[in-house]
């Protein structure tokens, strides 16, 4: 579904990815995780468009992106939740969520689609007519994960859902990201600190450091990979 084929993406003269190529499986669960500064989110912000990579190639179901605007990237059937939430603060959680079926026209489907995201988020229907600034930092990442969602993507890409939360709220969101995939069969491309979390509910998952894919696995072994335990797992 996704492909990555020696990415080089620079800010300024500094290089963040250098030939990153990797690959994600309609309906996978893949997580990329790696130390602060490796290039995890200029990756994602490369695969949907924000950022212009300077050479190699991006293609999703065969088309390639590269040097495609974020807006068509959107309307193929791909959403991105980005990091720190960026919820519109002023607007109601209702509003934001309307604003992530921005390019959406079928009213009856987009109310569907926001009692469906109620369902995975109960506390947003009570909490529908506030304003985004008001809700706590959990309920923010649930509006921003829902306003993704409304966009009825095929993947979704998460930049570091867990950053900030405390972890019984945690552990709700990887719940609902599972569930997401399971229920609607929408892949998943996840980008996270917390590695462990990550890779338990991942298929496959891929290390980044300084810019450069150093390892990829199946989750399963880079759970049990003795380098990867004692960079990012604390053992």
């Amino acid at each position: 579904m996704l492909k990555l084929d020696s990415v080089h993406t620079y800010y300024g003269n500094i290089k963040a990815l250098k030939g990153i190529s990797l690959k994600v499986n309609k309906g996978e669960i893949i997580c990329l995780i790696g130390a602060n500064g490796a290039g995890k989110s200029t990756t994602l912000m490369t695969i949907s468009g924000i950022k212009t990579p300077h050479s190699g190639t991006i293609e999703f179901d065969g088309i390639d992106i590269t040097d495609m605007a974020p807006h068509r990237i959107v309307a193929m059937g791909m959403s991105q939740v980005p990091e720190g939430r960026r919820m519109f603060s002023s607007l109601t959680v209702v509003e934001n969520l309307d604003m992530g079926a921005y390019l959406r026209s079928d009213k009856k489907e987009r109310k569907d689609d926001i009692e469906y995201v109620f369902s995975l988020f109960p506390i947003l229907s009570k909490r529908k007519n506030q304003t985004g600034g008001t809700l706590s930092g959990g309920e923010q990442q649930m509006l921003a994960i829902s306003r993704a969602l409304m966009a009825r993507p095929r993947i979704l890409l998460l930049d570091e859902p867990s950053l900030g939360l405390a972890p019984l709220i945690v552990q709700q969101i990887f719940e609902i990201i599972t569930r997401i995939n399971k229920e609607q069969g929408t892949t998943i491309f996840l980008v996270e600190q917390n590695a462990n979390m990550a890779l338990k509910i991942a298929d496959r998952g891929y290390v980044i450091q300084n810019g450069r894919i150093v390892k990829a696995d199946s989750a399963g072994a880079l759970l049990e990979d003795e380098e990867v335990r004692a960079a990012y797992l604390g053992v």
